[in-house]
């Protein structure tokens, strides 16, 4: 196990695709998978009896997640044949989450390091399909099972900001830094949470790296350094709070549990855009921040400014806008309408693998995104020529600035 790398929380897992035999109970009541070469060798040759098993669904964009607790069981159905070679079979009973499979979803059997199991289904050619395959570094699979085993393989994979964020929605926590930053937090911050400019500069500092380097580089390293910061500052924070108790107020208790949960959510967007301002800033490009077009929308960055904007003698093709959406999911709409005079929109995000029906969208309703480099990756190749890296965006905005009509 490596600190920073896919193995601190996962030891293996195997991937298929779902038959109509696998998926559908009217045309089976096995509820088995065969316990092929793969499974067995995730799952070893010892029987498991009613594993603590957590089942999870993943639908299209439009659709939420299902999740339930249940049980795997691991065995060999001829144990009592000695004369017969093992055969062996996974059991799972019926839940909310088996009762949605359908044939052609994915199918990820995930032994944790703690040895529990996840068992995720997800509708295929979904943008969650593409984030997990990318998670996990698995090429596309078919309908046999295929297994990558992260103690064995001597190249671990290594988690970025993006990736964390996929392991997050699957339930799990993400292991909190050393506590040698929370002397520095406290010394700057007195053990209050910063305004959100503040502690995002603070990060920039850290980092002590300029985007005139390696925009799309130094971007990422001024997240995972905001996020790390905020994880170690928040568990000091919410640690001082709960040891001073909320005696019988539930009511309370429910408020603060769920103000953590919305400033998690809320913050990382906050810091996206502080830190692309400071990227902006450094290339020396003039733009306004949030500030109203028409109908009372208000776009990320206007680029020059909103001025230029709201002047009629400015030429529309000198004009940029670029939304910011730390993930999209369906929401990549809204920046359609926030600039009308400006043809092209830019979007940017940290969303990994996102469909390619979506993108498709995207690009039909005249929407580029624009992601940090290594992020592209996680895109299919009939994708990738369709998105802008970071510094690429940043000479657009340059040329669109300097252009003479």
């Amino acid at each position: 196990m490596k600190k920073g790398c896919l193995s601190e929380y996962f030891t293996g897992v195997v991937a298929k695709r779902l038959s109509a035999v696998e998926a559908d109970p009217k045309k089976s009541n096995q509820h088995e998978f065969n316990g092929v070469k793969p499974l067995r060798s995730l799952l070893g040759d010892e029987r498991m009896d009613k594993m603590p098993s957590r089942f999870m669904y993943f639908g299209d964009e439009e659709d939420k997640s299902v999740q339930a607790d249940g049980y795997l069981t691991w065995y060999d159905s001829r144990i009592d044949q000695a004369h017969r070679s093992a055969e062996y079979r996974l059991y799972f009973p019926t839940t909310s989450v088996t009762e949605k499979m359908q044939e052609g979803d994915l199918l990820l059997v995930v032994r944790k390091v703690d040895g529990s199991i996840l068992m995720i289904a997800v509708q295929g050619g979904s943008t969650v399909e593409n984030q997990l395959l990318w998670l996990f570094g698995i090429a596309e699979v078919e309908r046999q099972f295929i297994k990558r085993d992260y103690e064995a393989e001597q190249e671990d994979i290594p988690l970025n900001f993006a990736s964390r964020i996929i392991i997050e929605e699957l339930g799990i926590e993400i292991e909190v830094p050393d506590d040698n930053l929370l002397d520095a937090l406290l010394s700057r911050f007195g053990g209050k949470f910063p305004k959100t400019a503040e502690f995002s500069a603070f990060a920039r500092q850290s980092v002590g790296a300029s985007s005139l380097d390696d925009a799309d580089k130094v971007l990422i390293a001024w997240m995972e350094k905001e996020e790390a910061l905020f994880r170690v500052l928040e568990r000091h924070i919410v640690g001082e709070r709960l040891r001073q108790g909320f005696g019988e107020d539930v009511d309370a208790f429910i408020d603060f549990s769920l103000s953590v949960q919305n400033r998690r959510k809320s913050r990382v967007g906050h810091a996206l855009e502080n830190h692309l301002e400071q990227v902006f800033r450094e290339h020396n490009i003039s733009c306004s921040r949030g500030k109203m077009t028409e109908n009372k929308a208000k776009p990320d960055f206007i680029f020059p400014s909103i001025s230029e904007y709201h002047n009629p003698e400015f030429p529309n093709v000198r004009l940029t806008m670029l939304g910011v959406k730390s993930t999209c999911k369906d929401r990549w709409r809204q920046v359609l309408s926030e600039a009308a005079r400006i043809e092209r929109k830019h979007l940017f995000t940290l969303e990994p693998g996102i469909s390619e029906n979506q993108t498709a969208e995207m690009a039909g309703h005249r929407l580029t995104l624009v992601l940090p480099k290594s992020l592209h990756a996680s895109y299919k190749p009939a994708q990738q020529g369709n998105l802008l890296q970071l510094v690429e965006f940043v000479d657009l905005v340059k040329g669109c600035q300097f252009a003479t009509v």
